[in-house]
C-alpha cells in the first residue's frame, strides 16, 4: 500500500505538471495549491517513515541480541579457568582432613606441633581465599550473562510485533528465529556452567569453613597449653616419666612433618623465592660495583677504613644483608626454612667477627654457635621427650657459663666490643637462668621457648648490627664514587645523611628484632590480633566516630608529608650552596620550593584525612574554628603565611639574592612558609618574618643581575697635577680584568675641600660576592702607583685649641730664668 500510494502521488504530480506545461508552459500553481500538494506528500512520507523506523528499530535490537549471544557462546566455548581449582581442591580437602586428624592425636600436646599445624592451615586458608575470589569473578560474569539472556525472553515487543509489509515480515521472522536459536544455545551453556561454578563454590566454602573451625580449635588448644605451661606440665626434672622415652618416634614424626611443610611451602611460594633470589643479586651487585668504583677513583686507604666490612669481605657482607632480610618477605614460613636462613646468617656473622672483632668475642660466639645448633634441632621437635628436657637443661647451663666468662673480659675493656655488650649479656644470662629454673620445676615448654628466644635474638641482634653498618658503608662508597661528579649526589653532605639514615635503619632493625622476639615467643599472632582489635574498634566522641587506626594513619601521613617537605627543602638548599654550577634561571626557579612544600603538605593533609576515614564534611568545622583563631590571635601568623605565598608567586627575592631589610643585610638562604632565613656577612643567620619582606623597604642587589657598583673617594694634596692623577686612576681601572668594561669605569673630580683635592672613582664588579675583595685590590694598586709617581696624599691633621686660666703662662721649665 505504501509503494502504491507513493507511485500514485508521483504519477499524479507528473501528469499534472505535464498538462500544465502543455497548456501554459510558463504558468505556475497558485500558492494555495502548492501548499495543499506539499501537505499531501508530507503526510504520505511521514506515515511510511514511521512504519519503517519502527521495524528498523526492531531489526537493530535483534542484531544487538544476536551479537550479545554470539559473544556469550564464544566465551562459553572456551574452558572456564577453574581446572586448577578442580584438580587441587580434592587433595586440599584431604590435607585439611589429615591436619584435623593430627590435631586430635596425643602429639598435639606440644606447642611446636600445634604451631606447625596452624601455619599449614594459614597457608591453606590463603589459597582458598584466592580461589573464592576467582570463582566469584567467574560467577558474576555468568550471572550477567544470564541477565542478558532473560532480557531477550521477556522482550514482549519482539515477540508480539508482526510487520504488515510482506518483505519486512520475512526478514524480521528470519532474524528472530536465528536469534532465538542462538539464545537457546547460550542459555543452555550458561546455565550449565553456572551450575558447575556454584557447585565448586560450595565445595570451596565447605573447605574454608572446615579450616576456620579447625583453626579455632587449635587456637583453643594453644591457650590451654599456655596456661598449662605456666602452671607446670611435669614434675621436677628428676621425676622422669617413662611415657616420654620414645625419642626415635619423635624424630621420625618431626622429619616427616617438616618435610611435608617444606614441600608445600617451596611449591606454593615460587614468586617470593624468585624475589628473594633477585634481592640477593641486587645487593651483591650494588656492593661490589660501588666498592670497585670507589677503589678505582680513590687511592687513599683512609676512605676504605670507613668501609671496613665491605672492603675486606665484600662477598660475605653482601650475602649477610640479603640472607638476614629475605625471611621477612614471607608470611609464616615453616620453622625449618627460617632456621636454615638463620644458621647461614650466623655463620656469616662468625666470619665477619673473626676478621674484624677481638678474639674473645669470636671465641664466645663460636662456642655459642654449637649451643645454637642443638637448640635449632630441639626447636624442630614436635613431641616432648625426656632427652629433650635434659638437653635444654644442659644448653641453659652452657649458655650461662659462656656468658659469664665473656662478661669478665668485657668489663676489662668494654670499648673494644660492640655497643651495649654488657647490657645484652646481662639480659641473656637472666633469660637463661629463668629457662633453667622453669625446666627444673617442670615447666619444660616455657623453658624451651625462653632459652631458644634468648639465643636466637642474641644472634639476630649481632646480625642486624652488621647489616646496618654494611648498608651504611655501601651508601658511603656510593657517595664517594659520586663525590666529584657535577650532580646532586655529589653535593649532599654524607655526614648528615649518614646520621639520619643510620637512625632510620636502627629503628627498622629494632622493629625486626621485636617482631622476631614475638615470633620466638609464639605470641606474634596474639599480639597482631590484639593490636588490630585496638586500632580497628570504632569509638564515638561528641557524635563523631573514629578509630585509633585512622588516627595513626593520619599522623603517619602527616609525618611522611613533613619528611618529604624537608627533603625537598634540603635538596634545594644543597643546590643553593652550589649555585655556581647552575644557571641563573635555575637559581631563580629554586624559589618555587616554597610552593612545592606547601603543595606537598596540603596534599598530605587531604590524603591523611581521606585515609583515616575522617568525614570530609567535618573539615568545614575545622576551617571555621581556624577562622575564629585567626580573628582572636593568629593575624600575624596568617599574615606571614600569605606573605610567603606572595613571595613564592611574585618572586621579588629568590634564594641566593643579596638583600637589605631595614638595618640587616645578607644572602637569602631559605624562603619558608612563615619566615625566611638571611645569612649575614659575619656568619649569623637572621630569621625574618615574611610579612616584613612584603611591607618593609627591601633592597635587592641581585634581582636582575649580580653586578654591583663600587665607589671610591681618593684625595690628593693641593699642587698635584689633576690630569695626571685622573690618567693614573683611569689606567689602574682599565688594566684590571675583574672590573666590568660595560658600564665602563669613570673618574671625576669630586670636590675641592679645605685640605685636599678629592676624586670620585666609579667601577662595576661582575660578582657582588667579590666586591669587597675587588675594592681592597683597587685601593692597594692606587696606593702603590701614587707612591711610585710621587703623588702625595694628604695626611690626617687635627687642630687643638688650648685655653689657659688668667695669670698662667706657657713657659719652658728648663729655660734659664732672669739673671741666669
Amino acid at each position: 500500500m505504501k509503494f502504491t500510494v507513493l507511485i500514485a502521488v508521483a504519477l499524479f504530480a507528473a501528469v499534472h505538471i505535464g498538462f500544465a506545461q502543455d497548456k501554459k508552459p510558463s504558468s505556475k500553481l497558485s500558492g494555495r495549491e502548492q501548499r495543499k500538494a506539499m501537505h499531501v506528500r508530507d503526510s504520505v512520507l511521514q506515515s511510511f517513515n514511521k512504519s519503517d523506523t519502527s521495524i528498523n528499530n526492531l531489526l537493530q535490537r535483534l542484531q544487538q541480541y544476536t551479537t550479545t549471544f554470539n559473544q556469550i557462546n564464544s566465551s562459553l566455548s572456551e574452558e572456564l579457568d577453574t581446572a586448577d581449582i578442580s584438580q587441587q581442591l580434592p587433595p586440599t580437602a584431604r590435607r585439611i582432613a589429615k591436619i584435623k586428624a593430627q590435631a586430635n592425636t596425643h602429639k598435639s600436646s606440644t606447642l611446636r606441633y600445634l604451631f606447625v599445624l596452624r601455619d599449614n592451615l594459614d597457608h591453606l586458608q590463603s589459597k582458598l581465599e584466592d580461589w573464592q575470589t576467582d570463582l566469584d569473578t567467574i560467577n558474576n560474569k555468568l550471572v550477567q550473562n544470564q541477565t542478558d539472556l532473560l532480557r531477550f525472553s521477556k522482550d514482549s515487543l519482539l515477540i508480539k510485533t508482526v510487520p504488515s509489509d510482506s518483505l519486512l515480515k520475512h526478514t524480521f521472522f528470519a532474524q528472530r528465529k536465528a536469534a532465538r536459536q542462538l539464545w537457546h544455545k547460550a542459555d543452555s551453556a550458561n546455565r550449565s556452567n553456572l551450575f558447575k561454578i556454584n557447585l565448586l563454590q560450595n565445595k570451596v566454602t565447605i573447605a574454608y569453613a572446615n579450616i576456620l573451625d579447625e583453626t579455632d580449635q587449635i587456637d583453643s588448644k594453644v591457650k590451654k597449653f599456655a596456661a598449662r605451661a605456666v602452671n607446670g606440665e611435669f614434675g621436677y626434672i628428676w621425676d622422669i616419666d617413662p611415657a616420654y622415652n620414645d625419642t626415635k618416634t619423635a624424630l621420625n614424626s618431626t622429619i616427616n612433618l617438616n618435610n611435608t611443610a617444606l614441600y608445600y611451602f617451596i611449591k606454593s611460594e615460587t614468586l617470593l623465592h624468585f624475589t628473594g633470589l633477585l634481592f640477593i643479586v641486587i645487593v651483591f651487585v650494588w656492593i661490589l660495583y660501588n666498592r670497585a668504583k670507589a677503589k678505582r677513583l680513590n687511592e687513599d686507604e683512609t676512605i676504605f677504613a670507613q668501609a671496613n666490612y665491605i672492603y675486606k669481605q665484600p662477598v660475605i657482607s653482601s650475602l649477610l644483608v640479603g640472607i638476614a632480610i629475605i625471611p621477612y618477605f614471607y608470611d609464616h614460613p615453616p620453622v625449618a626454612f627460617l632456621e636454615l636462613f638463620f644458621l647461614v646468617s650466623v655463620i656469616l656473622v662468625l666470619l665477619l667477627v673473626k676478621k674484624n672483632m677481638p678474639r674473645a668475642l669470636f671465641n664466645a660466639l663460636h662456642q655459642l654457635f654449637y649451643v645454637t645448633l642443638v637448640y635449632s634441632v630441639s626447636n624442630l621437635l614436635i613431641q616432648i621427650t625426656n632427652i629433650d628436657r635434659f638437653t635444654i637443661l644442659f644448653l641453659s647451663i652452657a649458655s650461662i657459663t659462656i656468658a659469664l666468662a665473656f662478661s669478665k673480659k668485657v668489663k676489662k675493656a668494654p670499648e673494644d666490643y660492640l655497643p651495649h655488650t654488657e647490657l645484652v649479656l646481662r639480659i641473656f644470662t637472666g633469660l637463661q637462668i629463668l629457662s633453667l629454673l622453669c625446666d627444673i620445676t617442670g615447666r619444660f615448654s616455657l623453658a624451651k621457648i625462653i632459652g631458644i628466644t634468648a639465643v636466637y635474638n642474641l644472634w639476630l641482634l649481632v646480625s642486624l648490627y652488621f647489616v646496618v653498618n654494611i648498608i651504611t658503608e655501601g651508601l658511603f662508597l656510593q657517595f664517594q664514587a659520586k663525590k666529584n661528579a657535577d650532580n646532586i649526589i655529589g653535593w649532599i653532605d654524607y655526614t648528615l645523611l649518614q646520621t639520619k639514615f643510620r637512625k632510620i635503619l636502627s629503628t627498622l632493625a629494632a622493629l625486626l628484632w621485636l617482631f622476631f622476639l614475638f615470633q620466638n615467643l609464639n605470641i606474634d599472632d596474639l599480639a597482631t590480633d590484639y593490636v588490630t582489635d585496638i586500632l580497628s574498634q570504632s569509638r564515638t566522641v561528641g557524635g563523631a566516630s573514629f578509630t585509633f587506626g585512622g588516627f595513626v594513619v593520619f599522623i603517619a601521613v602527616i609525618w611522611l608529608s613533613s619528611v618529604m617537605s624537608r627533603i625537598i627543602s634540603y635538596l634545594y638548599d644543597v643546590s643553593a650552596e652550589h649555585a655556581n654550577y647552575i644557571t641563573s634561571l635555575k637559581k631563580k626557579n629554586r624559589t618555587s620550593t616554597l610552593l612545592i612544600r606547601i603543595g606537598v603538605i596540603t596534599i598530605g593533609f587531604l590524603l591523611a584525612v581521606a585515609a583515616s576515614g575522617f568525614p570530609m564534611d567535618k573539615i568545614t568545622i575545622i576551617i571555621s574554628a581556624f577562622g575564629i583563631g585567626i580573628g582572636f590571635g593568629l593575624q600575624n601568623i596568617v599574615n606571614n603565611l600569605v606573605s610567603g605565598l606572595i613571595l613564592a608567586f611574585e618572586k621579588p627575592i629568590q634564594i641566593g639574592d643579596i638583600i637589605e631589610v631595614d638595618t640587616r643585610s645578607g644572602t637569602v638562604k631559605e624562603i619558608g612558609i612563615r619566615s625566611s632565613k638571611l645569612a649575614t656577612a659575619d656568619g649569623a643567620e637572621v630569621i625574618i618574618p615574611n610579612g616584613d619582606l612584603i611591607s618593609h623597604h627591601v633592597i635587592n642587589w641581585t634581582l636582575s643581575n649580580n653586578n654591583r657598583r663600587v665607589e671610591l673617594i681618593i684625595s690628593v694634596v693641593y699642587g698635584s697635577d689633576i690630569e695626571k692623577v685622573k690618567t693614573i686612576l683611569q689606567s689602574i681601572l682599565n688594566k684590571r680584568d675583574d672590573i666590568m668594561k660595560q658600564p665602563e669605569p669613570l673618574v671625576f673630580l669630586h670636590n675641592l675641600s679645605e685640605k685636599s683635592v678629592e676624586f670620585r672613582v666609579l667601577f662595576w664588579a661582575a660578582d657582588i660576592g667579590q666586591w669587597l675583595t675587588l675594592k681592597s685590590n683597587v685601593l692597594t694598586d692606587i696606593y702603590i702607583v701614587f707612591e711610585k709617581e710621587g703623588i702625595e696624599m694628604p695626611l690626617p691633621q687635627q687642630e687643638m685649641h688650648l685655653t689657659l686660666p688668667e695669670q698662667v703662662s706657657l713657659t719652658n721649665k728648663n729655660s734659664p730664668g732672669p739673671g741666669q
